[in-house]
């Protein structure tokens, strides 16, 4: 398994919220969120913690490529919450802030788990295979560039949600981009970009032949 060191430049700090060292003990971390029969965004945000910028981008980008982002208006939220997230780490923030209103969202403990445990198997795959590479992809400029990316991607995301699956293709992309910086694997970073590209490819394609209409 790869070891995650703490990401140095402009997020995540060390301090009293426990350090997630890979995917597994993320998903672990956001199944031990809230109680009852249902569990909020404020319910993951206090299992994870406010300190832990780079796993709490990486969540929703999950959540977002799994079977529950069929649910309409969560692409929206998701990318609502990622782009709040990467906004406050590229501008330092010691920790977490998400509003009120946002934080008590909520879904289904039954269909979480059930996306947690759909997720497991290629989190535990990336685990395996993440490691420190193309530190030209992780140096301080290149990272804020891929978090530059993130936010242009999140802002695309909503107008998206009349495009079946649509939304699961950039949530890919950002998935990637945020293993790379939680990592420091440029390699994921890497494809990150070239899915990103691809795809804007895949909506110019939908859009010019009127496929999505």
């Amino acid at each position: 398994m790869t070891v995650i060191e703490p990401d140095t430049t402009g997020g995540d700090k060390p301090g009293s919220d426990p350090q997630l060292r890979s995917l597994e003990e993320i998903l672990d971390a956001v199944a031990g969120a809230g109680e009852g029969k249902s569990v909020s965004i404020g319910d993951v945000l206090s299992e994870i913690g406010t300190r832990s910028f780079s796993p709490i981008i990486l969540v929703p980008s999950l959540i977002l490529v799994s079977p529950l982002s069929g649910i309409f208006g969560l692409p929206t939220i998701g990318a609502t919450i990622i782009f709040l997230i990467t906004v406050q780490k590229l501008l330092g923030r010691p920790h977490i802030w998400v509003p009120s209103w946002l934080k008590r969202r909520e879904v289904a403990a039954e269909r979480l788990e059930k996306t947690l445990d759909w997720l497991r198997k290629p989190c535990a795959w990336v685990d395996r295979h993440t490691r420190r590479r193309l530190s030209n992809l992780q140096s301080k400029p290149a990272r804020l560039v891929t978090l530059c990316l993130i936010c242009l991607i999140c802002l695309i995301i909503p107008a998206l949600e009349i495009l079946p699956m649509v939304t699961s293709l950039f949530a890919t992309a950002i998935t990637f981009l945020a293993i790379g910086l939680l990592a420091r694997d440029g390699l994921f970073t890497l494809f990150g970009y070239i899915w990103t590209g691809a795809s804007l490819a895949a909506i110019w394609w939908l859009v010019s032949t009127g496929v999505g209409g």
